[in-house]
């Protein structure tokens, strides 16, 4: 990949990164989603900063079931569920966008939930300090 390809990518990495920052602290803009995209940008332009994300102590097990399993956690889908349902119900009670904008902003979101909804949640890592037996 030529250098000014892998610098755009890195830049979209870090801009991601900045969008899933913001969204922890605004509960409409979702983080997971733009910190997977991060990941993925990283992982063509710097190995150095995609582990960064990875081993991340917030982000990096999200990142993980996604890439490793596709799985989404039950927290993190209830979450992204109700974020959807509430940003719905702010825009079709308070929006002045037209009616079909409305509905077909309902049925991308509900199309978005039913996705988030069916991916499976991750298993869990086997501990193996209680399944192991010890020799006496």
């Amino acid at each position: 990949m030529g250098g000014q390809m892998r610098l755009v990518l890195f830049g979209l990495g870090w801009f991601f990164v900045a969008l899933g920052v913001i969204g922890i602290f605004l509960p409409l803009l979702p983080t997971t989603p733009f910190m997977i995209l991060a990941a993925g940008l990283f992982a063509r332009s710097s190995p150095r900063f995609e582990r960064w994300l990875l081993e991340h102590p917030r982000f990096g097990r999200p990142l993980m079931d996604w890439r490793q399993q596709g799985a989404i956690s039950k927290r993190a889908k209830t979450l992204a569920v109700s974020m959807m349902a509430a940003s719905f119900v702010i825009m079709w009670f308070f929006s002045t966008a037209p009616l079909f904008i409305r509905i077909i902003t309902g049925i991308i979101l509900a199309g978005s939930a039913v996705f988030v909804l069916t991916r499976p949640q991750p298993k869990q890592p086997s501990d193996k300090t209680n399944t192991e037996s010890t020799p006496q």
